[in-house]
């Protein structure tokens, strides 16, 4: 993988505030190493067979080079390489079915996701307007440590193109209510909004729409955040050590749900679907890509027990 490495010493004209470099600056010298220089698709695949991946249809992978970059479909080979060489029988058909398994993995998270985070702007504005006003969300005496929030949702503002932001924009002098300002905002910041309410209207809010306590919805609302920003931006979530982990309880911890990966995050997102039948659903539909993909995915790479079916539809 390309790395820049810093030097020790400034090289004179370069820019210091980053891995920036000129062209002069990469050439090998006092032991680092040069930067690689680009390969063919035809010198991709003699890497991958010089490693040891069986590739039987080259015109195949080629074409599939041509449109996943290397370094994207390399990163599905992690699980299947020792010491820099590929395990015995491993073909290119199986890394690439690894991909495909994680692209449609993604979207079915996704969707999930997305009901969470369109129901939660319901609920965080609506509480806001009904406890402090139209415009609460803008007093700071309301919540804790809010001068970050209120900037990025200035600038969320400010560069926003919805016909609903002009209209307040030009008709109430730019005084936008929580329920319109609210849909501008990332899932990220909203979790963020929520985490600096005080804590008796966090609690309101869980109590209202949830069955957890706020000291858990406020972990879950973070990495749900997180798991749907590697999703939108087409990340890897296969063999994938994830850094924001959920907070779980006891009795979820006795289940032996490893907290940094994806499955414990499926684990507390069936806690926020309210409708029983959606989410059985969605089980069903991951079932039945599990089982498509039963030849290539190792469960316990995404952190899926045994008995994961079940533990999906257990409630609290």
């Amino acid at each position: 993988m390309i790395k820049s490495t810093v030097p020790t010493t400034p090289l004179n004209n370069a820019y210091q505030g980053g891995p920036f470099y000129l062209l002069g600056d990469f050439m090998e010298s006092n032991n680092i190493p040069s930067v690689k220089r680009p390969t063919t698709f035809e010198e991709q695949i003699e890497i991958f067979k010089g490693r040891g991946l069986i590739i039987s249809d080259a015109d195949f992978a080629i074409r599939t080079l041509q449109r996943i970059n290397y370094y994207r479909l390399s990163a599905y080979t992690l699980s299947l390489k020792h010491n820099d060489q590929y395990l015995p029988d491993v073909t290119f058909e199986h890394v690439v079915a690894l991909y495909e398994f994680d692209r449609r993995f993604r979207y079915l998270i996704m969707e999930m996701v997305e009901q969470v985070e369109i129901a939660f702007r319901t609920h965080i504005s609506y509480h806001i307007a009904h406890t402090y006003g139209p415009l609460g969300h803008l007093e700071p005496k309301h919540f804790e440590n809010h001068d970050a929030f209120l900037t990025e949702l200035e600038k969320e503002i400010n560069r926003s193109q919805e016909i609903f932001i002009k209209h307040h924009i030009e008709k109430y002098e730019g005084k936008i209510p929580v329920w319109v300002a609210i849909e501008v905002l990332s899932f990220g910041a909203l979790s963020k909004l929520y985490s600096n309410m005080k804590s008796d209207d966090q609690s309101q809010i869980a109590k209202r729409n949830y069955r957890a306590p706020a000291i858990y919805l406020e972990s879950w609302l973070k990495c749900l955040s997180y798991i749907r920003n590697i999703c939108a931006h087409y990340g890897r979530l296969y063999n994938r050590p994830l850094t924001s982990k959920p907070r779980l309880d006891r009795k979820s911890k006795q289940l032996g749900i490893d907290q940094g990966k994806v499955f414990a995050h499926l684990y507390i997102l069936k806690e926020l679907i309210p409708d029983r039948s959606k989410w059985t659903d969605f089980v069903t539909r991951l079932e039945a890509l599990l089982s498509e993909y039963k030849e290539v995915v190792e469960l316990d790479r995404i952190g899926f027990p045994e008995d994961w079916e079940s533990i999906l539809m257990m409630r609290r």
